[in-house]
């Protein structure tokens, strides 16, 4: 008989809890979990669609190797030999910057990074591209600057907040907080309690907002600085918590002397005294802002968020109750990379740093395809699917074309799998012991590891099986006593046996996901469930407060304790609760305060005035703008490759103002053709007018083909590579000029 099994979905960052009924390799039926302590019983309508993704009559079940124009079955020991050895000479022949790691985990299944960077590093190269660096690159080098690493990043505390702003965000669909639309609708009903939205359509959250500010598209900088000056010229500014948390205040406060508060809003389309009573709110409530891709990935993305960062704290609200917090982590999403560091890698041609140890994907074509001796010829993509989620799909196709070496890990077959030389198959996220290191809860914690939920219907495996293989083969592995696989029978004698053989042997620590996994990782029958253990032995030790405010014991066998609660707790557990009355404690800045003086965006501040602003707004070859991919509830990035799932729905249409639609000439339902400096589409027009008068809106993850058929445009097909952010790269697809006509 069938039984309900808990499990997490996998399709965005909430990774809420899901309840199924299963058959073999399939999911029969979903249904939140009302237990699970994250998500309480939320479930949207991706998670309750979760089925298509499992149960895709796309997915890859054996390793497959290129032979001319078609796909001929492989052992996985000749696909490993075989990519092992070009892997070899490659690096051998063109030094180890000639190869690429694309990965990181996705929305799901993070453990794969784990083993991913460090075999990219046994190689000697650093160039890992993450879906990560997408969105979020410029984002990262400003918490860098200003908390001292660039994984510290604050998010709202939602239940203290009496002013919750979203500027750039639409958290009633794209879920940018847990349970959105449960907790915004509760706190639209709190006595008291505001929401404000910032953002140029008319978005669901906009709808239930009190104030919604609908600025032109591309000025979110202009309004940053209107309400920095209101700040400022009101005395609006929280100046005890600028004497004793911030440095720098006193260094950029001249940079917006000159700024007219008033000329700014106009360009903004804004009135200006609905944006002084606005600023003046944010100054005087316990104020909390979640931005999202609207700013980040719009013009000025690095510094909408440097700017943003000065609002925060000039108006005291960053590490506070009711404002922005640092919240607590198993695992931190990345390292910290300074561009200063001589030992952080910039790109070869592009000459991009990574940052929190990443490259930005959308300049990957030009790392490839160029003739510099230490390009990128060889490739592995794990997870990700760079022809249809990234920025110049034209860009990308010529790029992989000129590689020696295209090696795909996936689920299903998508279509970068199809250009490759070789596919190999992994295990779903409901097929194998994984989780993710994402958080969303304040201030408590948890960490949730999804158990096998369906049999593997072929020869899949964890993705650490083909790195390890790979690694073994290229003899980056070190020695380690053979007895070390003996003693994995118990735990605790293997624990102390490891700590005196990595005491004995430091050399060897950057392997350790390794070592744990061919030796307690086979008695485990998982390599992701022996890394997952090896996190925890050190994790209380590391972060004893927050553990023993979660209601642990804290010592040498406390992260075996928390190990086997999860091991026997579907869903999840609590792992740590932080510090709420010191929440800054967290900053790794040298005098543990918050640093708002970066000395290079001084003339980048200072250049963003409204008659330049005004001036570079205008395009007349490219008239409208283009917002390229939007979160709604029929996109789920390009996981969900069945189609099947959006039957009946308009899932993917050019939502136009009906203004524009009527002046062009379009009536709902017809096509349209939208070109931009990177290519053109046809596609079905949706008129609308919660979409801004001159913006045209085309959700992203769709143009995927399933069965041999197209299903919806690939909007990165308009996204020109190189517009992009001036620092990070960060490609600007919420900013992109383009026109539209009547097909």
């Amino acid at each position: 008989m069938n039984e309900w099994k808990k499990t997490s979905c996998i399709l965005c960052f909430n990774n809420c809890g899901l309840e199924v009924l299963t058959a073999g390799s399939k999911i029969l039926k979903v249904r939140s979990d009302k237990e699970n302590p994250r998500s309480q019983g939320y479930l949207c309508r991706k998670g309750a669609n979760i089925a298509y993704f499992q149960n895709n009559p796309e997915r890859l079940k054996f390793p497959l190797q290129r032979a001319g124009d078609r796909w001929e079955r492989i052992s996985w020991d000749r696909a490993l030999d075989e990519i092992a050895g070009r892997l070899k000479e490659i690096v051998q022949a063109n030094g180890p910057r000639s190869v690429a790691y694309m990965g990181g985990g996705g929305q799901g299944c993070h453990f794969e990074a784990a083993f991913g960077v460090r075999f990219l590093h046994g190689l000697g190269s650093k160039n890992h591209y993450s879906p990560l660096a997408q969105e979020l690159t410029g984002f990262f080098w400003v918490m860098g600057k200003a908390f001292g690493r660039q994984y510290l990043h604050p998010l709202p505390d939602v239940h203290s907040s009496d002013f919750l702003v979203f500027w750039g965000a639409n958290p009633m669909v794209s879920h940018d907080i847990p349970r959105a639309p449960l907790i915004l609708r509760n706190k639209k009903k709190e006595p008291g309690s505001l929401i404000a939205v910032v953002d140029p359509r008319k978005t669901e959250t906009a709808k239930l907002a009190d104030i919604h500010l609908q600025l032109r598209p591309g000025t979110d900088a202009l309004l940053f600085k209107a309400m920095i000056k209101i700040l400022l010229h009101e005395d609006l500014v929280n100046r005890d918590y600028l004497a004793t948390k911030v440095n720098g205040f006193e260094a950029v406060r001249g940079w917006f002397d000159d700024v007219d508060v008033d000329e700014n809003c106009r360009v903004c389309s804004l009135d200006s005294d609905a944006v002084r009573k606005f600023t003046r709110l944010f100054a005087t409530r316990k104020t909390a802002m979640r931005s999202d891709l609207g700013i980040l990935m719009g013009r000025h993305s690095t510094l909408n968020s440097y700017l943003e960062l000065i609002l925060l704290a000039l108006a005291g609200r960053l590490g506070v109750p009711g404002g922005n917090v640092f919240l607590g982590h198993l695992m931190p999403l990345g390292s910290h990379t300074p561009e200063d560091d001589p030992r952080t890698w910039k790109t070869l041609i592009t000459d991009i740093p990574l940052i929190m140890g990443v490259f930005p994907p959308n300049v990957l074509p030009e790392e490839i395809n160029n003739d510099h001796p230490q390009r990128i010829r060889a490739l592995i993509v794990s997870g990700s699917n760079p022809l249809r989620s990234y920025a110049d799909t034209t860009a990308y196709e010529k790029a992989l074309a000129k590689l020696d070496l295209l090696v795909t890990i996936e689920v299903a077959m998508s279509e970068t799998a199809v250009l490759s030389h070789f596919v190999l198959p992994a295990k779903s996220g409901y097929e194998k012991w994984d989780g993710t290191f994402f958080q969303g809860n304040y201030p408590e914690y948890y960490f949730d590891m999804r158990r096998p939920v369906v049999q593997a219907d072929g020869k899949q495996v964890e993705e650490a099986n083909i790195f390890i293989g790979l690694a073994e083969r290229l003899g980056m592995i070190p020695d380690y006593p053979a007895k070390l696989g003996d003693q994995a029978r118990d735990r605790a004698s293997y624990g102390v046996a490891l700590m005196e053989y990595i005491r004995t042997n430091p050399k060897a620590t950057p392997w350790l996901p390794y070592i744990l996994a061919k030796t307690l990782g086979e008695e485990l029958g998982s390599k992701n469930l022996a890394a997952l253990w090896g996190l925890l032995a050190r994790f209380p030790l590391m972060h004893p407060e927050d553990v023993g405010r979660a209601g642990y014991k804290v010592g040498p066998f406390t992260g075996e304790e928390i190990f086997s609660k999860i091991l026997n707790t579907p869903g999840g557990v609590k792992i740590g609760v932080v510090d709420t009355q010191n929440n800054l404690s967290t900053l790794k800045t040298p005098d543990k305060k918050i640093h708002i003086h970066f000395p290079q965006m001084e003339s980048w501040v200072k250049e963003v005035k409204p008659e330049a602003e005004e001036s570079a707004l205008l395009n007349r070859q490219y008239p409208l703008v283009l917002m390229a991919g939007n979160h709604m509830e029929m996109v789920a990035n390009t996981i969900m490759r069945d189609p099947v799932w959006n039957e009946s729905k308009r899932a993917c249409t050019m939502r136009i103002h009906p203004a524009d639609a009527a002046e062009i000439g379009i009536g709902d339902g017809e096509a349209a053709v939208i070109e931009t400096e990177a290519g053109a589409v046809t596609v079905e027009a949706e008129i609308t007018d919660t979409s801004y008068r001159g913006q045209v809106v085309i959700p992203h993850g769709f143009g995927l083909v399933h069965l041999e058929k197209v299903y919806g445009v690939n909007v990165n097909r308009l996204a020109p590579a190189k517009h992009r952010d001036r620092l990070a790269a960060t490609p600007l697809h919420r900013y992109i000029p383009c026109r539209v006509r009547k097909a």
